[in-house]
């Protein structure tokens, strides 16, 4: 168990490394106010006109970096700090917000996929570990009967989450490109603004590599754990 602390709290140190820049990178960047004087929530409605999405809406939500696309009720959902703000900050993360409108409306394969995933994971990624940890200590290293089985299903489903993980990435580096391409061909912004913008979602990308990365050292440890002692 001492390997597995070290690697979890390794990936933990750099998650949190991460985290803190990119809020260091968007609290500077929410200092560079945009030219145009456009707010992040106009910013969101005239990226969905210019891309001739009508039946979505543009929403304010509560706490910071809490943005997100919600392709059920079809709603940009911005934080507070971004929804009301006139900066590089603010037009970072409602186009890149709006960048999974635009897939959801072109029917974006990768989005599509991690879609479907959402309500297996939802249900299994908090189940796995403790059916891997429980098949273990009932004999699922030895091979076992029902010890290793239980194991194997938490693996699975720890496969699942992993998996989940590694689709986001396409899903979301793609948001960012279709965001700056549109902030780059529309002039919303000046080529300072621009690179503001771009700086801050490359961080915010790093946050989900970060994660996908944790997430396959977690399933390739408990897998040598399950599989390891197997002759």
């Amino acid at each position: 168990m001492t390997g597995y602390y070290i690697l979890i709290g390794g990936i933990a140190l750099v998650s949190w490394w991460v985290s803190s820049r990119l809020k260091n990178k968007f609290k500077y960047y929410s200092k560079v106010h945009l030219r145009n004087g456009m707010s992040g929530a106009e910013i969101a409605e005239k990226m969905l006109a210019d891309n001739g999405i009508q039946d979505v809406k543009v929403i304010s939500t509560p706490g910071m970096l809490t943005d997100h696309y919600n392709p059920k009720n079809k709603t940009v959902n911005l934080s507070e700090g971004v929804y009301n703000q006139r900066n590089a900050s603010a037009a970072a993360v409602a186009a890149h917000e709006c960048g999974h409108a635009v897939q959801h409306a072109k029917s974006y394969e990768w989005l599509t996929l991690r879609s479907r995933l959402v309500p297996v994971v939802s249900i299994t990624s908090g189940m796995s570990t403790w059916l891997v940890f429980g098949g273990i200590v009932l004999g699922a290293a030895a091979g076992i009967g029902m010890g290793y089985w239980i194991a194997v299903a938490g693996l699975v489903m720890m496969g699942l989450a992993t998996l989940f993980s590694f689709i986001t990435l396409p899903v979301e580096y793609d948001a960012s490109n279709r965001a700056l391409a549109w902030l780059k061909q529309t002039g919303t912004v000046t080529p300072d603004e621009y690179n503001g913008a771009e700086d801050a979602l490359k961080w915010a990308a790093r946050t989900y590599l970060v994660a996908a990365i944790g997430a396959l050292s977690n399933l390739v440890y408990w897998g040598l754990q399950v599989f390891g002692g197997r002759d």
